[in-house]
């Protein structure tokens, strides 16, 4: 189903104003949600970060700092 922007909007200006802020909040709602998912998605690219063994600049950080 192809539908243009242009198409779309002409039928929601059909609405009545308390369907349309009904509409723009779940609108919203959808955004957040897909939002959520995509940081939770990139956090999982990270996770060899909690890897104790992984740790190697943390600890030379620690180390430089103690030079000082």
């Amino acid at each position: 189903m192809k539908v243009k922007k242009e198409e779309i909007k002409a039928m929601i200006l059909q609405f009545p104003v308390e369907e349309i802020n009904e509409l723009i909040a779940e609108i919203r709602k959808a955004l957040e949600i897909r939002e959520f998912m995509k940081m939770k998605l990139a956090e999982t690219g990270f996770t060899e970060w909690n890897d104790p063994e992984e740790d190697i600049y943390n600890v030379q950080a620690e180390d430089s700092w103690n030079l000082l």
